[in-house]
């Protein structure tokens, strides 16, 4: 019985990274392999480095979420003035457009770095 879950968690971890890297192209896929990574962190009998996995895409993913929630905010003046009106709105879009590639960059460095030692059967720090 501990095999089947011990492979049962490696194939939500599987899945949740999968879902982490859908995550770079829409948000809503975030959602799922969190909820993946949940499911395996809170287990009782799972092994401390697919706990170290789920918990790190855990923490990643909320990370890529408030990043993007910030560079969302940057792009709010392009609901009233046009991009090139006014300077400042230009400065606030490009704010925007800079802070959503930074999020862009920093998960797909997560997801390499915990894909990489997913596929060694080690602990991501």
């Amino acid at each position: 019985m501990k095999q089947d879950n011990l492979s049962r968690y490696r194939r939500s971890v599987a899945i949740s990274y999968v879902f982490m890297f859908l995550t770079l192209f829409t948000v809503i896929s975030g959602i799922f392999a969190y909820l993946f990574a949940r499911k395996v962190s809170q287990a009782v009998d799972t092994e401390v480095w697919l706990q170290a996995q789920a918990l790190w895409v855990m923490r990643n993913i909320l990370i890529y979420f408030i990043i993007t929630a910030f560079a969302a905010l940057w792009f709010i003046p392009l609901f009233f003035f046009y991009w090139d009106s006014y300077l400042w709105v230009t400065g606030c879009t490009v704010a925007g457009v800079s802070f959503a590639l930074i999020g862009f960059l920093f998960l797909l460095n997560a997801w390499i770095k915990g894909v990489a030692k997913f596929f060694q059967n080690k602990a991501v720090f």
